[in-house]
Parts: C-alpha cells; structure tokens; sequence
C-alpha cells in the first residue's frame, strides 16, 4: 500500500470526506500530519468521521466544515470561509461526487445534479480557493475522475440532458469534464508559472456508498443488470480504491497533468494511466473551462493570483 509522505504543517481540504474514499483520503492525511478540513455537506455525518479518524490518530488536527457542492452559494460561502482564515491552502481533494442518478434532477441553481455536483461544483470551489493554494509554496489539486469516462463525450448541444437523460452518460461526461478542468488548470499552472500541480485519479470499481445513494435517490433503484455488475465486478474496498487519489495528491513521482488509477483497472495498486483521447483535447478543455465560467459566474481571480 502507499505511503502517505510526511504532511506536517500543511492544511488539507477534502471534499465528500464523510465516507468512501474521502474519509480515507482525509484519515490518511490527518495520520500524516496533516490539518484537514472535511468538507461535507451534512456536518453531523462529518462529525462522526471525524470521530473516526481522531479516535484512529489521537492528536490528529480535523475540522468540520458545510459544504454542498450542489448549490453555488454553498460553495461560496465555504471558499469565503477560508480565504477570511487567511492560511495558505496546500492541498484540495476534490473526491465529493454523485453516481447514476435515476432520473434527472437539479441542482439548487438549475444545473443537471450530475454536471452540477461532479463539475461545477468542484470547478467553482477550486478557482475560488485558487489565491489561498498559490500562497502555498507547492500546492497541489488532485481531482477524482472515473473510468466510466473514457467513453465519454462532452455534448455542448445539451450539457444539461434536458433533451435526453441517461444516468450512466450524464455520469460520464461529468466524470470527462473533472478530467479536462484537471488538464486545463495543469496547462494554466505552466503558461502563467504557477508552483501548482494539478494531477487525477480513478478508483477503479471501489466499494463505497456512491453505487447506492445515486441510483436510490428520488426512490429511485438500480437495474436490475447494474445490481448483477455490481455483484460480479472484480472489487476492492476504501483503503485500496483511494491510492491513486493520494498518490496524486502527495506523492514526489506525480506529475502535473498526470492520471494515476488502480494497475488492473477496476483493483490493484496505483499506476500511471493513460488519458483517454477525448481528455487530452486542449481546445476541448479550454471550451469546457470558458462554458464553466459562465454557468457559475466564476473565473479566474486576475487581480489576486
């Protein structure tokens, strides 16, 4: 397993860090000295993680903070928060994700909830805290992808799926979409010298609550060939399925731009994975950065950065 190299004195946001791979994300941290902030949109469920990870690494410096990256006031509100701290932030997690949502559902400012919790959301937060992690001297932004999005497409004709929804494509475009914000800020960091790194990670087929709380939400349940993949699928729990998750976010070898997942694909340790066609598209990742702009009203902060 990955080691987590020495954090001491660093701070640490990670979204969604309540369950799965976020609470591993931040469990692991914390244990390597670490400040983390765990960034959830229910306080009471980040309180019990907390709990968790305190009681795993007595001393350990863990602080809960609401978070909704559905809703773009939320996540104002959170950047707010930190930014009146005044701390340098040196590492983001943005893991915080929703799966296979049955039928199409919105965000509190109208975005489909997939795009807007997957990507938008995560986009707005990141560029927000963007003058905090600059005034880290090696700040780094490891965002989650999947795998589902190698077959995926960005459909700028209907990025919301007004027209058409499936669960299982919006999923991936907005899983595509986390993967090109990832290279377009790598590019950004290099053409402007900034000391970031900007690297991703998939977790192969990881055993978390994602896979359930998508599909039930709204009353909604899984297909009945999507509960028979899930029982099949070659697996692996948290602790293995966050590796490449961490390994973007601390590890010397990581590279900006780089895509780390599991070396067997769904299970496995973390190895160096190739971008599928699609992400590697910079004019593509340019359009999606200047259309994510102007759906959130958010962009890059010129006169601070």
């Amino acid at each position: 397993m990955y080691q987590v190299p020495d954090q001491s004195g660093k701070l640490a946001v990670v979204t969604g860090a309540n369950s799965g791979t976020g609470r591993e994300a931040a469990k692991q941290l914390a244990g390597a000295g670490a400040h983390v902030v765990l960034a959830v949109r229910t306080p009471a469920k980040g309180e019990q993680a907390r709990g968790e990870i305190v009681a795993a690494h007595p001393g350990a410096r863990v602080e809960v903070r609401r978070l909704d990256l559905a809703d773009l006031a939320s996540v104002r509100d959170f950047a707010d928060g930190l930014i009146s701290d005044g701390r340098p932030l040196d590492l983001l997690l943005n893991n915080a994700g929703v799966m296979n949502v049955p039928q199409r559902t919105e965000t509190a400012d109208g975005f489909e909830l997939q795009l807007g919790s997957n990507f938008l959301g995560p986009f707005a937060l990141t560029v927000q805290l963007l003058p905090l992690l600059l005034s880290a001297p090696a700040p780094r932004v490891a965002t989650m992808s999947s795998g589902t999005a190698n077959r995926a497409a960005i459909d700028f004709d209907d990025l919301q799926s007004t027209r058409d929804y499936s669960p299982t494509r919006a999923y991936a475009q907005s899983k595509l979409a986390d993967m090109l914000m990832m290279i377009h800020l790598a590019d950004l960091a290099a053409e402007r010298g900034w000391p970031l790194l900007s690297a991703g990670a998939h977790p192969g087929y990881t055993r978390t609550n994602l896979t359930i709380s998508g599909p039930t939400l709204n009353g909604g349940r899984p297909g009945r060939v999507e509960s028979l993949l899930y029982k099949i699928v070659p697996s692996q729990g948290p602790e293995q399925g966050t590796e490449p998750l961490l390994y973007a976010a601390t590890s010397p070898d990581a590279k900006a731009g780089g895509y780390y997942g599991p070396r067997w694909g769904l299970v496995g340790p973390t190895r160096d994975t190739r971008l599928p066609r699609s992400a590697r598209d910079k004019t593509l990742a340019a359009r999606l950065w200047t259309e994510a702009e102007r759906l959130t009203g958010v962009s890059l902060p010129t006169r601070a950065l």
